[in-house]
């Protein structure tokens, strides 16, 4: 499925253009016709890019540059942005906070797809899923449609030592140019989380002064199971008598307050493994000269929060700290996304992408410059194995968020999985469901069996259970909010727009699960072979 030849630029052909039109009645899209469309002028120069200078311009800068920082870039699993100095009242994480003090805070910080190996493809390389072909979980064989440029590749190449710890979970692992790789299940896994392993890992690579350094470090909480404690971290775990009101709204039981419970001691734990890590980073020396970026890959593995396109699945924290060069203690509210991680590093390290991408270098927010940012930020959903696909699209603005269905003959597979407790034990239960409120119900309902499109007022409800697509007073949000759609689409080449394309697309993931799911059996360890990137890649659509 993936080129034997590395790429090393940053190319993005978009050799046939798609553009969404649909026939609506009302606010469900009953059909969508799809027009292909080859424009001249529409290519991969019109998707928004970086243009770095060969060194960036940052306000209040030393009278002497600085040389090019190390990078340390830590990613944790499956939490959103539920930490104290994010205004949640259930945890105190005095690290991440401290953190945010001494660098900047992005308030509304969102990931591409709300799964690991999709989301983390965007973070490595800069591009949406759509464009690099993660679409679902490299345990279940997706991949990148080649080996893009990307964070490790681009900076060793550069001159940087490149280490990782924990978990790469993105195809084809070959792709990524990383000198040292440390992943001992015993230290670092779903089952097993030692924080100060982890560190002292982290903090022996740190020594080596011959190179500066990039080192990406992956934190496993707080992904399902959630550990309660571990290697007497926290010292002191929260029971489900000391949560408050809860963040992800709904459906409230003693039962999902116990999963709950655990999920902030994971927050707790992983709040002491960056207080570690950071003390390491001070140990080595290289405090003043390592840019620190610290997000989480997707939301929280709840009902409505990782698998959807909702605010609790593409939400997540973002902090950086470079002192003297950043603002320290900014807080942020511009729409950001982790496509902006890849151009922000290259600008640090003095280097320029050699093709226009998606993301935009955030030096000029993190300077405290006022500039224009982007109107919009966009996310997507396509699988996580087979059995879990759903294709959508959405779209938020300052205040509204529009999620886009490309399916409409067939339930939401990812939610109906969800509120499975052979599947999903922490989701919500239909009997759960069933003795919420009202609002909340129809907001599982919807989730569950969602028409073409939802449309999100996120002022007043931020948990988006109140859809109101179709509703006269906001006809012209809806139109203009799917109009930013269709744009984004057609400029960054997405090969769903092609009606073709996605009856492929689903016809190859139906065959599958009829194929490999016999009871309970996973195609994890089959032998199978994806060939979406023969008709979704650029270079599949156009023939070469």
């Amino acid at each position: 499925m993936v080129a034997n030849t590395t790429q090393n630029s940053f190319e993005i052909r978009t050799g046939q253009i798609c553009m969404i039109t649909e026939q609506s009645t009302g606010h469900l899209m009953e059909r969508r016709e799809f027009i292909r469309s080859s424009a001249a002028g529409i290519a991969t120069a019109a998707v928004v890019g970086v243009t770095s200078k060969p060194y960036p311009v940052r306000g209040a800068r030393p009278s002497v540059a600085p040389k090019r920082p190390n990078i340390l870039l830590i990613v944790s699993d499956d939490n959103g942005p539920h930490f104290s100095c994010y205004g949640d009242p259930n945890v105190t994480t005095p690290h991440l906070d401290g953190l945010a003090a001494e660098g900047v805070r992005l308030q509304r910080a969102f990931v591409t797809q709300s799964i690991c190996s999709p989301a983390r493809s965007s973070i490595f390389t800069g591009l949406y899923p759509h464009q690099n072909g993660q679409i679902g979980l490299a345990t279940h064989n997706y991949a990148m449609f080649r080996e893009f440029a990307n964070l490790p590749s681009v900076l060793k190449s550069a001159g940087y030592r490149t280490g990782i710890i924990g978990k790469l979970h993105v195809n084809p692992e070959s792709a990524f140019a990383f000198d040292y790789r440390w992943r001992d299940p015993e230290f670092v896994s779903y089952g097993s989380r030692d924080v100060a392993k982890i560190a002292e890992m982290a903090g022996s690579f740190m020594k080596d002064e011959s190179k500066p350094f990039f080192l990406m470090v992956n934190h496993p909480d707080a992904h399902w199971p959630f550990l309660r404690q571990q290697k007497g971290v926290p010292p002191d775990p929260l029971d489900p008598k000391d949560i408050g009101d809860l963040p992800f709204g709904g459906v409230d039981t003693d039962r999902i307050r116990g999963y709950i419970a655990n999920y902030y001691n994971c927050i707790l734990r992983l709040d002491t493994g960056v207080g570690l890590l950071l003390d390491q980073v001070a140990a080595s020396g290289h405090r003043d000269d390592t840019l620190v970026v610290y997000v989480g890959d997707h939301g929280p593995n709840f009902s409505r929060g990782k698998g959807t396109c909702y605010e609790t699945g593409l939400q997540v924290p973002f902090l950086l700290r470079w002192p003297g060069v950043i603002s320290e203690g900014l807080v942020l509210d511009e729409l950001v996304s982790i496509i902006d991680i890849l151009p922000t590093v290259l600008e640090a390290a003095r280097l320029e992408p050699r093709q226009s991408l998606p993301g935009k270098s955030l030096f000029p927010l993190l300077r405290g410059d006022k500039v224009a940012w982007r109107e919009y930020v966009f996310g997507e959903w396509h699988a996580g194995n087979p059995r879990i696909y759903f294709p959508q699209r959405s779209v938020r603005d300052d205040r509204f968020k529009l999620i886009v269905s490309l399916l409409d003959d067939r339930p939401n597979a990812p939610a109906v999985q969800a509120s499975d407790p052979r599947w999903w034990v922490n989701g919500a239960t239909a009997e759960e469901i069933a003795r919420a409120p009202e609002v909340v119900r129809n907001g599982y309902e919807t989730w569950m069996h969602p028409p073409g499109e939802e449309l999100y007022d996120l002022e007043s409800d931020p948990q988006e259970f109140d859809n109101l697509a179709g509703r006269p007073e906001f006809a012209a949000i809806q139109e203009r909010l799917r109009q930013a759609l269709r744009t984004w689409q057609q400029q960054t080449g997405d090969g769903l727009a092609d009606p073709e394309n996605l009856a492929r697309l689903t016809s190859e993931h139906d065959q599958l699960v009829e194929a490999y799911y016999k009871g309970d059996t996973s195609p994890t360890t089959r032998d199978f072979e994806w060939k979406y990137d023969q008709y979704l890649s650029p270079e599949g659509r156009s023939g070469s």
